[in-house]
């Protein structure tokens, strides 16, 4: 009962953000594209109705994620988000009045069951409230290199899915580590109140590192298909949480022989974003896909929305 709330609230972070990201995928395809990172970009969106409830979903995710973050471990919380892309799909097939397939479903449910196998093998445990500055400069100084390295790689490629992927990861670490940061400062908030929120600098790095995710996702959506920049995101998200909640909160999963399980899962989880990348729905949002004969109605809608 220690985890339902958590599990919840992460629950509904994850479908408040996977409703964002096919609102403000629709968006970044109204706007002029740029071979570089363009700040104007953010003010074209601004004028976009659909990006605003986009970005609506995404306070309301955050609200939700913080929640999850003050009651449960980072290594419960963030590894539920890998349930983004599914959700986003299902999410745009009912936007877009196109259907999931049977395969989707499949897929879906792959995602699902891989999960489920995950945090019940790993088991994830503690909740550490406060972190010492040993565990936080190493931290923060390895996920800004990360970035910045990762960046510089996005900027060196052509509009593409290698381009999207790469600033898909970078924002799944700003992601991960705005998460981490936020755990703390949510606790600051609860044990010491709105003063000592606003005075501790977690506050302000959980700030700069979500706006620096929502410019990177911004351009990883400009920047290629997709199925190319929610999976980088959804499962280095995933990843980069678990590290972060091992290595800075000191969490712990089970090892041992329940490794096996927990890789089973790892391995289903990649199988049914990678089948659920395939799909036409998911080719359908993809900013350089044109309209096709025989596409579906979601494909349509997929082109045409605004």
């Amino acid at each position: 009962m220690d985890m339902l709330l958590p599990v919840l609230f992460a629950l509904g972070a994850a479908l408040s953000n996977a409703l964002a990201t096919v609102l403000q995928r629709k968006a970044a395809l109204t706007v002029p594209k740029s071979e570089g990172l363009r700040v104007g970009l953010i003010a074209d969106l601004l004028r976009r109705p659909v990006w605003l409830v986009g970005i609506m979903a995404v306070i309301t995710a955050g609200v939700c994620q913080a929640v999850a973050l003050a009651t449960g471990p980072i290594t419960v919380v963030q590894p539920l988000f890998v349930l983004e892309l599914p959700l986003a799909l299902v999410i745009a097939a009912a936007l877009l009045q196109g259907r999931l397939s049977r395969a989707g479903w499949l897929a879906v449910g792959t995602v699902v069951v891989g999960l489920g196998v995950v945090l019940f093998a790993a088991s994830p445990a503690g909740n550490r409230t406060q972190v010492p500055m040993t565990h936080w400069i190493p931290a923060v100084a390895v996920c800004v290199a990360a970035v910045a390295a990762l960046v510089v790689a996005a900027l060196r490629r052509p509009e593409g899915r290698g381009r999207a992927a790469c600033f898909g990861l970078a924002t799944a670490i700003s992601y991960a580590m705005t998460a981490a940061l936020m755990k703390t400062s949510m606790h600051t908030l609860d044990d010491e109140g709105i003063t000592a929120f606003f005075t501790t600098w977690q506050t302000y790095g959980f700030a700069l590192f979500g706006v620096c995710a929502l410019f990177f996702l911004e351009n990883a959506m400009q920047s290629g298909p997709l199925v190319a920049s929610q999976p980088a995101l959804t499962l280095g998200d995933a990843c980069v949480s678990l590290a972060l909640g091992i290595t800075v909160y000191a969490e712990y999963v089970r090892t041992g022989w329940w490794l096996v399980p927990q890789l089973l899962g790892a391995a289903l989880i990649a199988a049914g974003v990678l089948a659920l990348s395939r799909l036409p729905l998911a080719r359908a949002l993809a900013t350089e896909e044109k309209e096709q004969p025989g596409e579906d109605t979601a494909a349509d809608a997929g082109t045409t929305a605004t």
